[in-house]
C-alpha cells in the first residue's frame, strides 16, 4: 500500500462521520492514504443531546457551532472535509408524523442535489466510496436521502455526458454500505461486561430491542481491523459536543474490552469493478493504482 489510495465517506450530518466508520478512516489516514468526508446537511435541526451544551448561545448559533465541531473532528481524524450545504430535515416525531420543513435536504429533488455530490466525486476521484444502505442505517429522512443521492451521483459522476462542466468523469471502483447498530455486537459487549462482573450500559436497550428483523451482520462482507484507532474515533466523537455527552453509554465500554471483543468496523460491499475475495478485511482490497 505504498501508493496513495482515496476513500470518500458520504454522511448526512456533522457527527455521523465520527460515529460511523471513524476508526477505519483514521487507520487509512495513518497508512498514508487520502480520506474525504462529504457532509450533506448543515446539522441545524439536530437536537442538543449533551446537557452541558444546552444553552441559549448554542441554540441561537447552532449551525455555526456545528461547523466548528465538524472542523475539530476533521482535524482529529486527519480527513479532508466538504459540505454540500443542504438544510437539515430534522427527525419528525409524532403520530401522524408532521411534514418535513420546506426546502430541506430530504425534499430537494435529486436532479437538484446530485450535481453537488458529482462535483465532489470528480474533484476527489475516490477509489472507494462508503455511504448508507437503503434504510439509511436508521430511518432518518436525511440518511435515506444520503443513500439516494450517493447512488445517483456515483452513476452520474462516471458518465462523461453528465454535466461535463462539473469535471472529468470518474468511476469509483468499489462502493460499500454502512449499516445501523448490530444486535450481535451489542450482545457481545453486554455479555463480556457481565462475565467480568461489570454493569452493562446496554441492559435496557437489549430488553427493548425488536428481533423481528435480521441482524445487520447478516449483510456484512468486510470487517476492517481498526482497534488501534478507537481512541481517535472517541476524540472525534467528543468534538461534536452538542451531540455527544461524554458520560453517555457511547463511552460505557472500557477501551481494552472493546479492542478485545470487537476490534473491527463493518461494511457491505455492494458494487465492485475489481477482484477481491469475500469476506474482506480491507476496503481497498483488490484496488491498485
Amino acid at each position: 500500500m505504498a501508493d496513495k489510495l482515496r476513500l470518500m465517506a458520504v454522511h448526512a450530518h456533522p457527527d455521523d462521520e465520527s460515529s460511523k466508520g471513524a476508526a477505519s478512516m483514521a487507520r487509512y489516514i495513518a497508512e498514508g492514504h487520502d480520506v474525504m468526508v462529504v457532509t450533506c446537511t448543515d446539522g441545524g435541526a439536530g437536537s442538543i443531546l449533551n446537557p452541558a451544551m444546552d444553552r441559549p448561545d448554542v441554540l441561537e448559533n447552532i449551525i455555526e457551532v456545528r461547523r466548528e465541531e465538524m472542523a475539530r473532528a476533521a482535524k482529529i481524524l486527519g480527513i479532508q472535509h466538504r459540505w454540500l450545504g443542504f438544510k437539515d430535515s430534522g427527525l419528525p416525531e409524532g403520530d401522524p408524523l408532521p411534514p418535513l420543513p420546506e426546502g430541506c435536504f430530504a425534499l430537494v429533488p435529486l436532479e437538484e442535489s446530485v450535481p453537488s455530490l458529482v462535483e465532489a466525486i470528480r474533484d476527489f476521484r475516490p477509489h472507494v466510496v462508503v455511504t448508507y444502505d437503503e434504510n439509511g442505517g436508521y430511518p432518518h429522512p436525511d440518511h435515506i436521502r444520503t443513500h439516494e443521492i450517493s447512488m445517483a451521483a456515483l452513476d452520474a459522476a462516471a458518465d462523461p455526458a453528465y454535466q461535463p462542466e462539473l469535471g472529468e468523469a470518474w468511476e469509483t471502483l468499489k462502493v460499500y454500505y454502512g449499516h445501523g447498530f448490530s444486535r450481535a455486537k451489542i450482545v457481545a459487549f453486554h455479555e463480556a461486561m457481565e462475565a467480568r462482573g461489570m454493569e452493562s450500559p446496554y441492559t435496557e436497550w437489549l430488553a427493548n430491542w425488536s428481533t423481528d428483523r435480521p441482524d445487520v451482520m447478516d449483510r456484512v462482507t468486510t470487517q476492517v481491523e481498526c482497534a488501534d484507532y478507537f481512541d481517535v474515533r472517541d476524540e472525534a466523537l467528543k468534538a461534536h459536543a452538542t451531540q455527544i455527552d461524554p458520560t453517555s453509554r457511547w463511552f460505557g465500554i472500557p477501551m481494552e474490552l472493546q479492542r478485545e471483543i470487537w476490534p473491527t468496523e463493518e461494511y457491505e460491499l455492494v458494487r465492485s469493478l475489481v477482484d477481491s475475495t469475500l469476506p474482506e478485511n480491507d476496503l481497498f482490497a483488490g484496488v491498485k493504482v
